[in-house]
């Protein structure tokens, strides 16, 4: 069981990631983005705290740096640039192009921390580029409704979740998963606190919303699964393989996104399809090993 562990953990975020594209663009119709990013990252914290707050003690002074950089980088920042970019791309499309992080994974490892590429990870990068490109053209074709800038949000936030990534692999590793997760949050909470009332979230035009806790219902769901569970996994995931392994989780979320996407009445074309595929090939040839 402990060689094919990784893979289990690999399956179940899969499943728990590839639904929550979903749940941040039904939270929407009850909340703005930045009540939406606030209100996951409380509701997380909250559920963190009460499992293991008591982890905080077990880091060290000179892990704090690393510990603020992967609450920032891993949930922070992206819990907010995903709310926005959802007010204006599908679902399903954010998901797809969250499975850049294998990608950039290699990229911020190579120019960041030194490590070395591959010509085949090379290659992969420029496929998953075209790839990327070729998505965001169709998808602003297919929806001329929708402003496609907003899928720069998302490519923004896959760059923070891959130098979160590597800043785990190189300076975390011997911390335990929960550890750090709890670490995380000790973080973020206070900022999130801080732009919740910033927002006017408890004003009584916002608390009488009917669309309210059908929206936040969505986030407990997002906060308890999405986040605060899987972080714990996708943490143990980075520990028991490689960082560009642990993001090749976002081989399989898109598939199960764009079902929840196609589900709800968004238009997913053949062309969309096509570029999907590109840009996981992008992935595999990136993340494959020498024979």
């Amino acid at each position: 069981m402990g060689r094919n562990i990784k893979w289990v953990y690999l399956i179940v975020l899969s499943l728990i990631w590839g639904s929550s594209f979903i749940l941040i663009k039904k939270g929407l119709v009850g909340l703005t983005p930045m009540q939406l990013g606030a209100i996951r990252i409380i509701f997380t914290g909250t559920f963190l705290f009460i499992i293991g707050f008591k982890r905080v003690k077990e880091i060290r002074i000179k892990e704090w740096k690393g510990i603020i950089l992967t609450g920032l980088l891993g949930t922070f920042f992206p819990a907010f640039l995903f709310a926005f970019a959802e007010t204006e791309i599908d679902s399903s499309i954010a998901s797809i192009l969250n499975s850049l992080v294998p990608l950039n994974t290699i990229i911020i490892g190579f120019l960041i921390f030194k490590m070395k590429s591959s010509k085949r990870q090379v290659l992969g990068v420029f496929v998953g580029l075209i790839g990327t490109i070729m998505l965001i053209m169709n998808g602003a074709t297919l929806n001329p409704n929708q402003n496609y800038l907003y899928a720069s949000l998302v490519i923004i936030a896959t760059f923070m979740y891959a130098a979160s990534t590597n800043i785990i692999k190189q300076h975390l590793q011997h911390v335990k998963a929960l550890t750090i997760a709890v670490g995380n949050f000790v973080v973020i909470m206070i900022p999130a606190i801080i732009v919740l009332i910033s927002t006017g979230f408890f004003k009584e035009e916002t608390l009488t919303n009917e669309h309210l806790k059908p929206a936040l219902l969505y986030m407990l769901l997002l906060s308890l699964f999405g986040t605060a569970v899987a972080k714990v996994l996708f943490n143990k995931l980075v520990q028991v393989s490689t960082p560009v392994f642990a993001v090749s989780v976002t081989y399989l979320m898109p598939i199960v996104a764009v079902f929840w996407g196609v589900l709800d009445g968004e238009r997913f074309g053949f062309w969309q399809g096509f570029a999907t595929i590109i840009i996981l090939i992008g992935v595999y040839l990136a993340h494959k090993k020498k024979g």
